[in-house]
């Protein structure tokens, strides 16, 4: 066999990979030769590593070989060096190999689970001698049509999430048990992970929908975060955090993303674009320029979530909104690895996902999500949840727009109560704010052009009070809020004119 490794430098692992492979190797010497075990280690923790050491102790060990599966071939070249780190003699199964005569100068293969599938169908390949089959990322369902080839293998998914892709398809039903690795929160304060600061900023999505695969369309995120609003918050958040540091932007569709680069470059911001329609060059020279550029703005659709590793990333910015615990914890882990003088990055929310899952490195009972993954998804908290939650507060640089005004708040839930008690109709609460509204306009303006013009500064705000108004009244459609926004506006602007003309007329 070939010599992979000559100065015999095996890759040494932290105490606490240590304690997991012994964990994992108790259940290969004890178990049956076809039990299958699942390994959960958060991303950043070193799962590679982990299982590069288990192929090389296993195949001295027992004498067998082994295969390792992935979903990308970027996966496929990382795993192979890594390997070859172990002195573990390996070959990659791609859709160039189309037989294996070479098959007995090696001791494990690592292929893309589509090409390997393929080759199996057609009679291609015949694997011999396999004793341990490692899967990558196993939360992904592609992986199933695998298992019925290996029914004499001991199998080992792994991944940092152990739910599955698919929710009618749990994990449960091809693993027969969980092991739960360090935490987040371990990680950090040993020092294996940088710390996150989290920065949310609220945003309505009442106007998403939800496709065949539980997520949110490409189709109705396109139309909330094309918005010039939603490029705005976004490009205001980035000025507020990551100003002159390397960020990371995430988008759920190519439009999406080409509009962030032009919103950033007309603010003389040096950005580059990213997506699967990319050529292999152009990517190669993107990921260059983005990884010598100390200050490098990319945005992309979900391409980095796997398979991409740039520990110099300071910022993550999710402009975008998933139900996928783990896309949210796959793109936020791009900026968690440790690098030179980094030990914290920063993260910024443009879609609710902390509300909905929690913090990067809050807790979460793995097991659980394991054994009852129904229960899990069931309880998320929901959009309307988060957004009833939201407290809107004008921001400074509005306020200061408004030096007169001493009192900005104004208590929907509170007025309507009072209202309904007193057996008046509830539009009586809009017309109260409205007054309030109008008092601001015009205390701060020197005529009714300038009272407009500051009235106009308040749309957050209108926006904000007409949806605790409608949770108030139970209508919560999109069709009716929007009505109520308009007329609101309207009924603003012509309260100011008549404020003036009385002023006027006096």
């Amino acid at each position: 066999m070939k010599t992979i490794n000559p100065e015999n430098k095996v890759k040494s692992l932290y105490e606490y990979q240590k304690r997991d492979l012994a964990e994992i190797f108790d259940r290969i010497n004890n178990e049956d030769d076809d039990y299958n075990l699942l390994y959960q280690l958060p991303t950043g923790g070193g799962k590679t590593v982990i299982f590069s050491e288990i192929v090389r102790k296993y195949i001295k060990e027992k004498q067998k070989k082994v295969v390792i599966l992935t979903h990308r071939i970027e996966l496929c070249k990382q795993t192979s060096k890594m390997l070859h780190g172990f002195d573990v003699n390996n070959k990659v199964i791609n859709s160039k190999v189309k037989e294996l005569n070479d098959q007995n100068e090696y001791q494990c293969f690592v292929a893309m689970v589509e090409t390997l599938n393929n080759r199996l169908q057609e009679d291609k390949l015949e694997l011999q001698d396999i004793g341990l089959v490692i899967i990558d990322e196993a939360h992904y369902n592609s992986f199933r049509k695998l298992f019925k080839y290996f029914e004499h293998c001991f199998i080992l998914g792994v991944t940092a999430t152990p739910l599955s892709s698919n929710f009618k398809l749990p994990m449960k039903d091809n693993y027969k048990e969980l092991i739960v690795g360090d935490s987040i929160t371990s990680l950090v304060e040993q020092g294996f992970l940088a710390q996150a600061v989290t920065h949310t900023y609220d945003v309505g999505l009442s106007g998403l929908t939800i496709g065949m695969n539980g997520d949110y369309t490409v189709k109705s995120s396109e139309k909330l975060y094309i918005d010039t609003n939603m490029q705005e918050k976004l490009l205001q958040s980035y000025n507020d955090v990551c100003k002159g540091k390397k960020t990371l932007i995430f988008n759920n569709g190519i439009r999406t993303s080409i509009e962030v680069e032009e919103t950033f470059k007309r603010a003389g911001l040096e950005i580059r674009h990213l997506d699967n329609t990319n050529s292999k060059e152009e990517r190669k020279e993107i990921l260059k320029w983005f990884k010598n550029k100390p200050d490098a703005i990319l945005t992309s659709v979900s391409i980095l979530t796997t398979g991409f590793d740039e520990p110099s990333v300071d910022c993550i910015i999710l402009n975008r909104a998933t139900k996928s615990l783990t896309l949210y914890y796959q793109m936020i882990g791009r900026g968690s690895r440790i690098y030179k003088n980094k030990t914290e990055f920063n993260i910024i929310d443009l879609g609710n996902n902390v509300a909905r899952f929690g913090l990067w490195n809050e807790p979460v009972d793995w097991q659980q999500v394991f054994r009852s993954p129904d229960f899990y998804v069931e309880n998320i908290v929901t959009d309307e949840e988060i957004e009833r939650n939201f407290v809107y507060r004008l921001p400074a640089h509005v306020k200061a727009e408004f030096p007169n005004t001493k009192e900005f708040s104004f208590d929907i839930k509170g007025a309507y109560k009072r209202i309904t008690k007193e057996n008046r109709k509830s539009k009586y609460v809009l017309d109260e704010s409205i007054e309030q509204h109008v008092q601001w306009c015009v205390e701060n303006s020197e005529d009714v052009f300038d009272a407009r013009i500051l009235a106009k500064l308040l749309k957050d705000d209108i926006k904000d009070r007409i949806r605790r108004y409608s949770y108030c009244i139970i209508n919560n459609t999109n069709n009716y809020k929007d009505w109520l926004e308009e007329d609101y506006y309207r009924r603003l602007r012509m309260a100011i004119q008549q404020e003036f003309a009385g002023v006027e007329s006096e």
